[in-house]
């Protein structure tokens, strides 16, 4: 009997062992994972519908994101950037999804548009349609970290290959998601320093910027990245732009828009000589037009503090011999830039300013379909977004600040 009593001690004092060493396993890889995943998993939890889709309508579902960490972005300039789509497709594979997900990045061609102007009361706007199709958006919220600027920028989920037809379906597509953080379509920054990316027809096949100079790297949405990370104003915004290569994504051309809260803006762009012989996109350099600068581009423009931009470059001379009528987004430009000067470049109010934005909504100006609005406060450091030129739909308006 007591020796039953005794091997049944040791049953249990090596039961209990093991289960110790599971425990402590378990623990171990627990702390693996949270070392490895912590700030992708907070990040994850945090992804929200904040409007569902509708098919009817063309309407795809909005998701909100608010990015926990750095996601690696002083890594992406320590190593020089990125060249291309599949170096960032590698670098993001590596860094944040951990080569869980297979991954791709396209731009498709996207006929946007924006504008700087101020309200009555002084404050300095950035209002921007971004023109496409139905898509699935995410608005992404990133932190302020040492030496870097919280944001709220806007992307479209398309970009990462996820289904525009279906909302985000399981890990893999949330997953999937965290790369949003590097394809910024627009946004703000906490300095009141907002940028935007817009499609631009160059070279006589629409050729991509590929500059050779032996800079730095980056592609056409990792330089908003950049500039809503990195920038405190308009002038260092510029310098970033001025000190990388740009290889332009998708194999199409795009200009920038960037502006601060002084209201002073800049449209940058990377181009040839004319369209005609700008097919060589190595050979490209980079010209700024400022708001403050720009007599060279109209009566208008020089007669105007504020700014305006479509999907053709302003480059005096560019388009020789082509028509107004031909070059692509002239007319919504014109437009813009009629309602602008009626005011004096002044507005009431961000809906006074996504008022105009409703002006060359894509279904009402040709049947196209603009995907989001957005008017950013770059005195308040604050946004107004609505999708699918849901103008007049109450529950369709959101505002996000970056202020306490």
């Amino acid at each position: 009997m007591e020796q039953g009593k005794r091997k049944m001690a040791r049953w249990k004092k090596v039961l209990l062992a093991l289960a110790a060493a599971v425990a402590a396993l378990a623990v171990a890889a627990a702390g693996t994972v949270w070392a490895m995943w912590g700030d992708e998993i907070v990040t994850l939890a945090s992804i929200e519908q904040i409007r569902a889709r509708d098919d009817a309508n063309e309407d795809g579902s909005v998701y909100t994101m608010h990015v926990h960490g750095g996601f690696y972005l002083d890594d992406f300039v320590a190593q020089g950037g990125v060249s291309s789509d599949e170096e960032l497709i590698a670098f993001i594979t590596d860094h944040i999804t951990k080569g869980l997900v297979d991954m791709g990045i396209s731009a498709p061609e996207i006929s946007c548009a924006s504008f700087t102007a101020r309200t009555e009361d002084g404050d300095a706007l950035f209002a921007r349609n971004y023109d496409f199709s139905k898509t699935n958006t995410c608005l992404v919220f990133t932190e302020a970290n040492e030496g870097r600027h919280a944001s709220i920028s806007t992307a479209d989920l398309q970009f990462l290959g996820i289904d525009v037809n279906e909302d985000l379906d399981g890990l893999m597509d949330r997953i999937t998601c965290l790369a949003a953080t590097y394809t910024p379509l627009d946004g703000v920054n906490d300095a009141g320093v907002a940028c935007g990316i817009y499609m631009s027809f160059q070279g006589e096949s629409t050729v991509p910027t590929d500059q050779d100079t032996g800079k730095p790297d980056f592609t056409s949405t990792t330089l908003l990245r950049l500039i809503l990370d990195y920038a405190d104003d308009l002038d260092e915004a510029v310098e970033i732009a001025s000190s990388y290569d740009m290889h332009d994504s998708a194999r199409t051309s795009y200009h920038y828009m960037v502006a601060d809260a002084s209201g002073r803006s800049a449209v940058l762009e990377w181009i040839g000589e004319t369209d005609a012989t700008d097919n060589d996109g190595a050979q490209r350099r980079l010209v700024v037009h400022y708001s403050d600068g720009d007599a060279a581009l109209g009566e208008a423009e020089a007669a105007s503090d504020c700014q305006w931009v479509t999907n053709f470059i302003l480059q005096p001379g560019y388009y020789e011999g082509s028509s107004s009528a031909d070059i692509e987004g002239r007319d919504r430009y014109d437009r813009i830039g009629a309602d602008l000067t009626a005011t004096g470049g002044v507005v009431a109010d961000e809906r006074a300013a996504m008022d105009i934005l409703a002006n060359v909504g894509r279904r009402s100006w040709d049947d196209g379909c603009t995907v989001h609005s957005a008017v950013y406060n770059l005195t308040d450091r604050s946004v107004l977004w609505i999708p699918n030129e849901h103008y007049d739909d109450p529950e369709a308006a959101f505002e996000f600040s970056l202020e306490p």
